[in-house]
């Protein structure tokens, strides 16, 4: 049982790691990058396809972290506290939105481009758009929830490594 948490936890932010850099790589650096250098629609029809596979990954991922949490509170010797609750309730919240992300916005999305929808021409152009900001705001919202499942982490780490000493 002594190796179990630490190997679970490190599972948890391998995950972690995974899905926000995964974010982080696509959506600041490589869909601007193609969407700037690439014409329109070979463009859109590339990150579409980047975006939809993605989104398998960070509901991979979603199901370790949420799999991890599960396994710590089963696994506890004490009560769980409100910092294990909060994670939990972190975790849970980001992985809805990467989920909602991946079953709903994306293939909106995606469906949008394949109709030849351009952002901001028409009302398809401005559906795109507006959908298009929500998958912007999920995944912003999803790195900041995810950032404090870290921080929690770590914080339950320091908590029960100071006890030891």
């Amino acid at each position: 049982m002594h190796i179990v948490r630490p190997a679970l936890v490190t599972l948890a932010l391998v995950a972690l790691g995974l899905w926000m850099g995964g974010m982080v790589a696509l959506g600041a650096i490589a869909a601007p990058v193609v969407f700037g250098m690439v014409p329109a629609p070979t463009s859109a029809d590339a990150m579409t396809v980047v975006f939809r596979r993605f989104d398998k990954l960070a509901v991979a991922c979603v199901i370790v972290v949420l799999a991890v949490e599960a396994a710590l509170a089963a696994l506890r010797d004490r009560k769980i506290d409100r910092a294990d609750l909060l994670r939990g309730g972190l975790a849970t919240a980001a992985a809805a939105a990467a989920v909602y992300v991946a079953a709903f916005v994306s293939p909106r999305i995606e469906a949008l481009h394949r109709g030849g929808a351009i952002r901001g021409l028409g009302s398809s152009g401005a559906e795109l758009n507006a959908i298009h900001q929500v998958a912007e705001r999920a995944g912003k919202a999803e790195l900041l929830l995810a950032i404090g499942v870290i921080a929690l982490h770590v914080a339950a780490l320091v908590r029960h490594h100071q006890k030891r000493d």
